[in-house]
């Protein structure tokens, strides 16, 4: 005989609305504590509550949020980002001004690109609404709703910082990469300078993903030197500026340094999640896999912020990071000494010696809901970013 649980389940797909409200309502909790009551009978209640994606706007804010704490469950996360049909449901849905639910569809897009092959969605095509003037390629009107949502003229009820953690998984696949470094036709425009404006943003959330898209994007060794360009992407600035603070340098370093950096305000303070900085840092070493990246890096006195930063975050895979950059341009280029003014990083560690593994591609966090609540939450535990 079925429980009270399993019944309250069942009436997802009742057909009176006050109903599947009802049921709704009291199984947000349950997708946290409980999942497993969402897997019976082949993954029905999580077909019923695909559908409900497209209800009345109460009943699909708690489905959805609902369907985001279980993707956590790979099996169910599998079986949504695998149905191209939703996907799509999705997708127009997200893309629509009126959307009231846009911010919790761009969290459950962001879990569903845990699953690899969700990266199709840069092949898929769909009509964009006018408002957002974008072309007719979904990856596109994501990155172009990003953009808008910024500053909110698109969808009042949403920013869709979530987004940047659905292109930081994209931007692991090699696909993935090759979009944001292609300037596409509708608007002239290389998608990865739509997004490096941001490492500055005031939302944690979009900070986060965006420095873990760009690392993802540095793994394309060959496209250093348009990183590196002022006139294309030209990454320095938007690595450097959320690692630097007030403190005082050199006029000798100063005078060398970006035009960015120099004559900043009083007021300046770095990044505060430890987390970010890392990232930039990460991807800092990435661009000094070619002689033109140290060379650069060593021109414009990289190495006095990165030493800052290392002396005033306490946070070890920080100052790991650091030492790791600093050694890299201290080194000599083939004969030739190239480190003068540069000595190591050096602090007494707490734990031991710090140890050095491999970068590794970083995956946007997961979405996840609680109970009862509109203001978007990531949970930091999973998936963070391999620090070096």
């Amino acid at each position: 005989m079925p429980t009270e649980l399993e019944q309250l389940v069942d009436f997802v797909s009742h057909g009176n609305t006050q109903v599947r409200q009802l049921a709704v309502e009291n199984l947000v909790p349950y997708s946290l504590t409980d999942p497993a009551i969402f897997k019976t009978n082949q993954l029905l209640p999580v077909k019923d509550l695909k559908l409900l994606v497209r209800d009345y706007e109460k009943i699909a804010h708690d489905a959805t949020t609902i369907l985001i704490n279980l993707t956590s469950d790979r099996e169910i996360l599998e079986s949504l980002a695998s149905d191209k049909e939703f996907v799509k449901t999705l997708l127009g849905r997200v893309t629509n001004p009126s959307e009231p639910n846009a911010n919790l569809i761009s969290m459950l897009l962001a879990n569903l690109a845990k699953y690899d092959e969700l990266k199709d969605i840069l092949t898929v095509s769909a009509p964009a609404p006018k408002e957002l003037a974008s072309n007719n390629k979904a990856i596109d009107q994501l990155l172009d709703l990003f953009v808008k949502g910024a500053d909110g003229t698109y969808n009042k009820a949403a920013d869709f910082d979530y987004l940047s953690y659905l292109f930081a998984d994209l931007a692991k696949h090699k696909e993935g990469r090759q979009y944001f470094l292609t300037k596409q036709e509708y608007d002239g425009v290389v998608p990865l300078t739509k997004l490096v404006v941001f490492t500055e943003h005031k939302s944690d959330i979009r900070r986060k993903g965006v420095a873990s898209t760009i690392k993802n994007v540095a793994f394309e060794i060959d496209s250093h030197p348009s990183f590196l360009d002022e006139d294309e992407i030209n990454i320095l600035p938007y690595l450097l500026l959320p690692i630097t603070g007030n403190e005082e340098f050199t006029e000798e370093e100063s005078v060398s340094m970006l035009p960015d950096l120099q004559l900043l305000p009083p007021d300046k303070r770095r990044d505060s999640d430890p987390s970010i900085i890392q990232t930039h840092i990460e991807t800092l070493i990435l661009l000094t896999t070619t002689r033109q990246g140290r060379d650069l890096m060593r021109e414009v006195k990289v190495y006095p912020i990165v030493r800052e930063t290392h002396l005033h975050v306490e946070h070890d895979e920080v100052r790991d990071a650091c030492e790791r950059l600093v050694q890299v341009l201290m080194r000599d280029e083939e004969g030739e000494e190239v480190g003068e003014g540069m000595k190591a990083l050096e602090r007494i560690p707490r734990t031991g010696k710090p140890s050095h593994p491999q970068i590794a591609h970083g995956a946007g966090s997961w979405a996840k809901q609680d109970v009862e609540e509109d203001d978007d939450e990531d949970d930091d535990d999973d998936d963070k970013i391999v620090e070096v």
